[in-house]
């Protein structure tokens, strides 16, 4: 991924949504909202509405450019919408961190492939102009990811003709980033087997 700059996220006006009553749908109504939220590459419609993914709404009231209510008026601020998304999904704050992150950098993410936490990423400029680059996956540090998994995942990247990026969230929620690939090794040359049979190294 290319050097760091900031994202012009600067959107005119502050943008209204609402939270479904099954605090399962972040909804766009004004289509004047909803084309400043296109053009920024935020959102999408399903169907006949326009909705935020919850680590997008989080990202914008966390930048102010969102006011988020229930259907009844009453607002929602980042702590209670980050509980509520929660519930529902045990990874958000790892997503938002990572999708905050990315935003800073000057880059459009979008839900990714179903990795885990994971993102289709576009070079600046290149939203809705060419397919993601990237695809960046999210690993807090600590915490053990299984090699076949790993492997299954690049794999699966790979084919798709994607740059396959680890995103690793440190403890203090700084986010560092490693291009990955596969690499295979023939017999090492130096080391050969022995008559007996191979030893441990």
């Amino acid at each position: 991924m290319s050097s760091p700059s900031t994202l012009d996220v600067e959107i005119p006006y502050v943008v209204e949504a609402f939270l479904t009553e099954k605090n399962t749908k972040i909804v766009i109504k004004d289509k004047g909202f909803q084309d400043q939220l296109r053009n920024k590459g935020f959102g999408e419609k399903q169907d006949l509405e326009y909705i935020l993914q919850p680590y997008e709404a989080l990202f914008l009231i966390h930048t102010k450019r969102l006011l988020l209510n229930t259907k009844n008026g009453k607002p929602i601020d980042f702590d209670s919408l980050l509980n509520i998304a929660l519930r529902h999904d045990k990874e958000m704050l790892t997503k938002f961190l990572i999708y905050r992150d990315l935003r800073s950098r000057g880059y459009v993410a979008k839900e990714g492939f179903g990795f885990g936490v994971d993102f289709r990423v576009y070079e600046r400029g290149e939203f809705e102009k060419k397919p993601a680059k990237y695809v960046v996956f999210g690993i807090n540090e600590g915490v053990q990811m299984q090699p076949a998994e790993f492997s299954e995942a690049l794999d699966q990247i790979t084919k798709m003709g994607k740059n396959a990026v680890v995103a690793v969230i440190e403890r203090r929620g700084e986010v560092t980033y490693y291009k990955v690939s596969k690499a295979r090794f023939s017999n090492n040359k130096m080391f050969p087997v022995s008559q007996k049979g191979s030893e441990e190294v």
